[in-house]
Protein backbone atom coordinates (compact mmCIF):
# COMPACT_ATOMS: atom_id res chain seq x y z
CA UNK A 1 0.00 0.00 0.00
CA UNK A 2 1.39 3.44 -1.00
CA UNK A 3 0.04 6.58 0.68
CA UNK A 4 -0.81 9.55 -1.48
CA UNK A 5 1.56 12.52 -0.96
CA UNK A 6 -0.01 15.56 0.62
CA UNK A 7 -0.02 18.86 -1.24
CA UNK A 8 2.64 21.41 -0.25
CA UNK A 9 0.27 23.71 1.65
CA UNK A 10 -1.31 20.86 3.64
CA UNK A 11 2.08 19.45 4.53
CA UNK A 12 3.35 22.87 5.64
CA UNK A 13 0.31 23.50 7.84
CA UNK A 14 0.62 20.08 9.42
CA UNK A 15 4.30 20.63 10.13
CA UNK A 16 3.71 24.11 11.56
CA UNK A 17 0.87 22.88 13.78
CA UNK A 18 2.91 20.00 15.18
CA UNK A 19 5.92 22.18 15.91
CA UNK A 20 3.88 25.01 17.44
CA UNK A 21 1.88 22.76 19.74
CA UNK A 22 4.95 20.83 20.82
CA UNK A 23 6.72 23.93 22.15
CA UNK A 24 6.24 24.67 25.84
CA UNK A 25 5.56 28.18 25.50
CA UNK A 26 1.09 40.59 28.88
CA UNK A 27 2.73 43.03 28.66
CA UNK A 28 1.93 46.74 27.89
CA UNK A 29 0.66 49.87 29.77
CA UNK A 30 0.05 53.57 28.99
CA UNK A 31 2.93 56.06 28.95
CA UNK A 32 3.00 59.76 29.62
CA UNK A 33 6.26 61.67 28.97
CA UNK A 34 6.90 62.93 25.41
CA UNK A 35 10.26 62.40 23.71
CA UNK A 36 11.10 64.08 20.36
CA UNK A 37 12.45 61.92 17.55
CA UNK A 38 15.59 64.03 17.12
CA UNK A 39 16.68 63.22 20.67
CA UNK A 40 16.48 59.46 20.19
CA UNK A 41 18.94 58.57 17.41
CA UNK A 42 22.21 59.77 19.02
CA UNK A 43 21.43 58.07 22.33
CA UNK A 44 19.98 54.83 20.98
CA UNK A 45 23.12 53.62 19.26
CA UNK A 46 25.06 54.02 22.53
CA UNK A 47 22.73 51.73 24.48
CA UNK A 48 24.30 48.53 25.88
CA UNK A 49 22.10 46.45 23.57
CA UNK A 50 24.22 47.79 20.71
CA UNK A 51 27.55 48.19 22.52
CA UNK A 52 27.84 44.77 24.11
CA UNK A 53 27.91 41.73 21.85
CA UNK A 54 29.58 39.00 23.89
CA UNK A 55 28.55 36.17 21.61
CA UNK A 56 30.19 33.19 20.00
CA UNK A 57 29.38 32.69 16.33
CA UNK A 58 29.25 29.20 14.77
CA UNK A 59 32.37 29.98 12.71
CA UNK A 60 34.34 30.39 15.93
CA UNK A 61 33.61 26.86 17.02
CA UNK A 62 33.25 24.74 13.90
CA UNK A 63 34.73 21.56 15.40
CA UNK A 64 31.78 19.49 16.63
CA UNK A 65 31.99 18.26 20.19
CA UNK A 66 31.49 14.53 20.81
CA UNK A 67 29.73 15.45 24.08
CA UNK A 68 26.11 16.55 23.89
CA UNK A 69 25.59 20.05 25.29
CA UNK A 70 22.67 20.34 27.77
CA UNK A 71 19.80 22.39 26.35
CA UNK A 72 19.99 24.77 29.32
CA UNK A 73 23.41 26.04 28.19
CA UNK A 74 22.70 26.58 24.51
CA UNK A 75 21.30 30.09 24.94
CA UNK A 76 24.60 31.35 26.36
CA UNK A 77 25.71 32.21 22.82
CA UNK A 78 23.26 35.13 22.85
CA UNK A 79 24.49 37.06 25.90
CA UNK A 80 24.18 40.48 24.30
CA UNK A 81 22.04 42.78 26.43
CA UNK A 82 23.85 43.85 29.60
CA UNK A 83 22.59 46.71 31.75
CA UNK A 84 24.24 48.44 34.67
CA UNK A 85 22.34 49.03 37.92
CA UNK A 86 22.16 52.73 37.12
CA UNK A 87 20.77 52.18 33.62
CA UNK A 88 17.90 49.89 34.65
CA UNK A 89 16.80 52.33 37.35
CA UNK A 90 16.80 55.32 34.99
CA UNK A 91 14.21 53.81 32.63
CA UNK A 92 10.92 55.70 32.62
CA UNK A 93 7.70 55.50 30.58
CA UNK A 94 7.75 57.96 27.69
CA UNK A 95 5.44 58.86 24.85
CA UNK A 96 6.32 59.85 21.29
CA UNK A 97 4.07 62.76 20.28
CA UNK A 98 1.62 62.21 17.43
CA UNK A 99 2.49 64.52 14.55
CA UNK A 100 1.09 62.91 11.41
CA UNK A 101 -1.59 60.52 10.21
CA UNK A 102 0.63 57.43 10.39
CA UNK A 103 1.37 58.16 14.05
CA UNK A 104 -2.32 58.51 14.83
CA UNK A 105 -3.17 55.24 13.07
CA UNK A 106 -0.39 53.39 14.90
CA UNK A 107 -1.31 54.77 18.33
CA UNK A 108 -5.03 54.13 17.97
CA UNK A 109 -4.29 50.65 16.68
CA UNK A 110 -2.23 49.86 19.76
CA UNK A 111 -4.87 51.25 22.11
CA UNK A 112 -7.59 49.20 20.44
CA UNK A 113 -5.58 45.97 20.55
CA UNK A 114 -4.64 46.55 24.18
CA UNK A 115 -8.20 47.27 25.27
CA UNK A 116 -9.55 44.15 23.59
CA UNK A 117 -6.77 41.91 24.90
CA UNK A 118 -6.97 43.26 28.46
CA UNK A 119 -10.70 42.55 28.52
CA UNK A 120 -10.54 39.06 27.01
CA UNK A 121 -7.58 37.98 29.16
CA UNK A 122 -9.14 39.28 32.38
CA UNK A 123 -6.23 41.61 33.04
CA UNK A 124 -8.64 44.52 33.40
CA UNK A 125 -10.48 42.91 36.31
CA UNK A 126 -9.11 42.81 39.83
CA UNK A 127 -5.66 43.62 41.21
CA UNK A 128 -2.45 42.50 39.53
CA UNK A 129 -0.89 39.25 40.75
CA UNK A 130 1.97 37.03 39.63
CA UNK A 131 -0.22 34.49 37.80
CA UNK A 132 -2.12 37.12 35.81
CA UNK A 133 1.10 38.98 35.00
CA UNK A 134 2.99 35.84 33.97
CA UNK A 135 0.28 34.63 31.59
CA UNK A 136 0.11 38.10 30.05
CA UNK A 137 3.87 38.31 29.58
CA UNK A 138 4.23 34.83 28.10
CA UNK A 139 1.41 35.28 25.60
CA UNK A 140 2.56 38.68 24.39
CA UNK A 141 6.19 37.60 24.12
CA UNK A 142 5.12 34.84 21.72
CA UNK A 143 4.09 37.59 19.28
CA UNK A 144 6.52 40.34 20.36
CA UNK A 145 9.37 38.63 18.51
CA UNK A 146 7.46 38.75 15.22
CA UNK A 147 7.94 42.38 14.05
CA UNK A 148 11.74 42.26 14.06
CA UNK A 149 11.81 38.88 12.31
CA UNK A 150 9.27 39.90 9.66
CA UNK A 151 10.96 43.23 8.96
CA UNK A 152 14.43 41.69 9.00
CA UNK A 153 13.46 38.87 6.64
CA UNK A 154 11.74 41.26 4.20
CA UNK A 155 14.77 43.53 4.11
CA UNK A 156 16.99 40.47 3.73
CA UNK A 157 15.03 39.36 0.66
CA UNK A 158 15.08 42.90 -0.75
CA UNK A 159 18.86 43.00 -0.34
CA UNK A 160 19.15 39.68 -2.19
CA UNK A 161 16.87 40.82 -5.01
CA UNK A 162 18.57 44.16 -5.50
CA UNK A 163 22.05 42.72 -4.84
CA UNK A 164 22.81 45.70 -2.64
CA UNK A 165 23.82 46.15 0.99
CA UNK A 166 21.08 46.80 3.51
CA UNK A 167 22.64 49.81 5.29
CA UNK A 168 22.66 48.01 8.64
CA UNK A 169 18.92 47.45 9.21
CA UNK A 170 18.77 43.65 9.14
CA UNK A 171 21.05 43.02 12.09
CA UNK A 172 19.23 45.48 14.35
CA UNK A 173 15.83 44.00 13.50
CA UNK A 174 16.90 40.39 14.02
CA UNK A 175 18.57 41.28 17.32
CA UNK A 176 15.28 42.75 18.48
CA UNK A 177 13.41 39.57 17.54
CA UNK A 178 16.01 37.42 19.33
CA UNK A 179 15.86 39.58 22.44
CA UNK A 180 12.08 39.28 22.63
CA UNK A 181 12.34 35.50 22.20
CA UNK A 182 14.77 35.35 25.10
CA UNK A 183 12.25 37.15 27.29
CA UNK A 184 9.82 34.33 26.53
CA UNK A 185 12.41 31.64 27.26
CA UNK A 186 13.22 33.19 30.64
CA UNK A 187 9.61 33.52 31.79
CA UNK A 188 8.64 30.01 30.66
CA UNK A 189 11.13 28.71 33.19
CA UNK A 190 8.58 29.89 35.76
CA UNK A 191 5.53 28.30 34.13
CA UNK A 192 4.99 25.79 31.32
CA UNK A 193 1.78 26.79 29.50
CA UNK A 194 -0.74 24.08 28.69
CA UNK A 195 -2.25 22.89 25.43
CA UNK A 196 -5.02 25.50 25.18
CA UNK A 197 -2.65 28.36 25.92
CA UNK A 198 -0.16 27.17 23.29
CA UNK A 199 -2.99 26.78 20.79
CA UNK A 200 -4.06 30.37 21.42
CA UNK A 201 -0.45 31.49 21.00
CA UNK A 202 -0.21 29.65 17.67
CA UNK A 203 -3.39 31.33 16.40
CA UNK A 204 -2.19 34.73 17.58
CA UNK A 205 1.14 34.25 15.85
CA UNK A 206 -0.53 33.20 12.60
CA UNK A 207 -2.77 36.26 12.54
CA UNK A 208 -0.20 38.83 13.64
CA UNK A 209 2.61 37.52 11.40
CA UNK A 210 0.52 37.82 8.25
CA UNK A 211 -1.03 41.19 9.16
CA UNK A 212 2.37 42.67 10.02
CA UNK A 213 3.93 41.14 6.89
CA UNK A 214 1.38 42.84 4.63
CA UNK A 215 1.54 46.10 6.56
CA UNK A 216 5.33 46.25 6.35
CA UNK A 217 5.19 45.81 2.58
CA UNK A 218 2.86 48.83 2.40
CA UNK A 219 4.37 51.14 5.02
CA UNK A 220 7.53 50.22 6.97
CA UNK A 221 7.46 53.57 8.77
CA UNK A 222 3.93 52.97 10.08
CA UNK A 223 4.96 49.52 11.31
CA UNK A 224 8.00 50.81 13.18
CA UNK A 225 5.86 53.52 14.77
CA UNK A 226 3.32 50.86 15.76
CA UNK A 227 6.06 48.82 17.45
CA UNK A 228 7.40 51.96 19.12
CA UNK A 229 4.00 52.62 20.70
CA UNK A 230 3.71 48.92 21.54
CA UNK A 231 6.98 49.10 23.44
CA UNK A 232 5.79 52.21 25.27
CA UNK A 233 2.98 50.05 26.59
CA UNK A 234 5.49 47.35 27.52
CA UNK A 235 7.66 49.77 29.51
CA UNK A 236 4.59 51.01 31.36
CA UNK A 237 3.42 47.46 32.09
CA UNK A 238 6.78 46.39 33.51
CA UNK A 239 6.99 49.61 35.51
CA UNK A 240 3.64 48.77 37.11
CA UNK A 241 4.85 45.20 37.71
CA UNK A 242 7.94 46.50 39.52
CA UNK A 243 5.77 48.80 41.64
CA UNK A 244 3.48 45.85 42.46
CA UNK A 245 6.54 43.80 43.45
CA UNK A 246 7.73 46.56 45.76
CA UNK A 247 4.28 46.66 47.38
CA UNK A 248 4.33 42.89 47.98
CA UNK A 249 1.49 42.17 45.53
CA UNK A 250 3.23 39.45 43.48
CA UNK A 251 2.98 36.61 45.98
CA UNK A 252 5.47 33.85 45.17
CA UNK A 253 7.66 36.25 43.20
CA UNK A 254 8.57 38.19 46.34
CA UNK A 255 12.23 37.41 46.96
CA UNK A 256 12.19 34.59 44.40
CA UNK A 257 15.54 34.00 42.71
CA UNK A 258 15.94 34.89 39.04
CA UNK A 259 15.71 31.93 36.61
CA UNK A 260 19.09 30.49 35.68
CA UNK A 261 18.70 31.46 32.03
CA UNK A 262 17.89 35.06 32.99
CA UNK A 263 21.00 35.28 35.17
CA UNK A 264 23.17 34.10 32.28
CA UNK A 265 21.50 36.17 29.59
CA UNK A 266 21.66 39.50 31.41
CA UNK A 267 24.74 38.52 33.43
CA UNK A 268 22.90 39.09 36.69
CA UNK A 269 24.36 38.40 40.10
CA UNK A 270 23.95 34.92 41.59
CA UNK A 271 21.57 36.31 44.19
CA UNK A 272 19.45 38.23 41.65
CA UNK A 273 15.68 38.17 42.21
CA UNK A 274 12.63 38.45 39.99
CA UNK A 275 12.75 42.20 40.56
CA UNK A 276 16.12 42.29 38.80
CA UNK A 277 14.62 40.33 35.90
CA UNK A 278 11.72 42.78 35.59
CA UNK A 279 14.16 45.70 35.61
CA UNK A 280 16.29 44.11 32.88
CA UNK A 281 13.29 43.29 30.67
CA UNK A 282 11.93 46.82 31.10
CA UNK A 283 15.31 48.21 30.01
CA UNK A 284 15.20 45.98 26.91
CA UNK A 285 11.71 47.20 26.07
CA UNK A 286 12.71 50.84 26.45
CA UNK A 287 15.54 50.08 24.04
CA UNK A 288 13.12 48.66 21.46
CA UNK A 289 10.80 51.63 22.01
CA UNK A 290 13.51 54.18 21.21
CA UNK A 291 14.96 52.16 18.35
CA UNK A 292 11.63 51.72 16.56
CA UNK A 293 10.58 55.35 17.00
CA UNK A 294 13.96 56.34 15.59
CA UNK A 295 13.59 53.97 12.62
CA UNK A 296 10.06 55.20 11.97
CA UNK A 297 11.40 58.76 11.69
CA UNK A 298 14.28 57.74 9.41
CA UNK A 299 14.65 57.26 5.67
CA UNK A 300 13.66 53.63 5.13
CA UNK A 301 16.15 53.42 2.24
CA UNK A 302 18.97 55.20 4.06
CA UNK A 303 21.53 54.11 6.60
CA UNK A 304 20.23 52.63 9.83
CA UNK A 305 20.80 55.47 12.36
CA UNK A 306 21.25 53.01 15.24
CA UNK A 307 23.48 50.53 13.41
CA UNK A 308 26.73 49.29 14.90
CA UNK A 309 29.69 51.43 13.99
Amino acid sequence: HTSQPRCGLTAFLAMYTRSALALPLLRRGLATVSTPASALAPAVKDLPHFRVLARTTPSQNIVPSPVLVPDSTLEETFNQTVWSAEEVLKVQPTHFPVSKLEDKIALNGIRLVRTIFDFLSGYTFGPINERKLLLRIIFLETVAGIPGMVAGSLRHLESLRQMQRDQGWIRTLLEEAENERMHLMCFTELRAPGFLFRTAAMIGQGIFWNVYFCAYLLSPGLCHRFVGYLEEEAVSTYTKAIEAYDKGMLGTWQGKGAPQLARRYWQLADDATMRDVLLAVRADESNHRDVNHTLASSDIHGRNPVAHS
